[in-house]
């Protein structure tokens, strides 16, 4: 793999979750069947090269972690192997993104867009939320939420409703919306 590698980041491994080895991580893809189609990821962090690891099970836990994913990597056999994989990123290349529907977006080609309406621009997109219940479980059918940076430095929440964009470019980093009458207020 070359240094200058672009990666995508699906999970963030937060815990040791059981006695074999298993961690528990935050979920950062709308694709959790990836760890069941790609059983090959890279571990990522800060000042270290990427490493190579395979899952060789993962899980959907219930109740306080549900929203999250159990991962066990090969070679993690136990709670101290599981306790130095806190705090790694699990990643793929970007290249290996699953293919998109038309219409449908990356969180990172989002983030920093432009957003304009009517030849103004309203600010630029520096994340996007979802919308989850209490156990941080996401609404699959739920509208994500931009969170915009507008040109005065305050925070302003839109809708990524398809009813309002009326010419998203990711590619150049600009999306035009129409919005409701009243939603720059509201966040004001």
């Amino acid at each position: 793999m070359s240094e200058e590698q672009n990666w995508i980041v699906i999970a963030h491994l937060l815990r040791p979750q059981g006695r074999k080895g298993e961690v528990l991580a935050e979920l950062l893809t709308d694709f959790p069947d990836r760890f069941t189609e790609r059983r090959s990821v890279f571990l990522l962090k800060e000042g270290s090269s990427p490493r190579a690891a395979t899952v060789v099970d993962h899980w959907m836990p219930m109740g306080k972690n549900a929203g999250r994913v159990v991962l066990h990597f090969e070679g993690s056999n136990s709670i101290d192997d599981a306790e130095k994989l806190a705090g790694f990123e699990v990643g793929i290349p970007e290249a290996d993104r699953v293919p998109l529907e038309e219409g449908d977006f990356y969180v990172s080609d989002l983030v920093g867009c432009e957003i304009i309406e009517q030849e103004h621009v309203i600010g630029i997109v520096r994340d996007v939320h979802f919308p989850a219940d209490a156990n941080g479980v996401r609404h699959p059918e739920a509208v994500p939420i931009l969170v915009v940076e507008r040109p005065d430095g305050d925070e302003l929440l839109i809708p990524l409703a398809k009813a309002f964009l009326t010419k998203p470019d990711v590619a150049n980093k600009r999306i035009e919306m129409t919005l409701p009458d009243g939603l720059l207020e509201i966040n004001g």
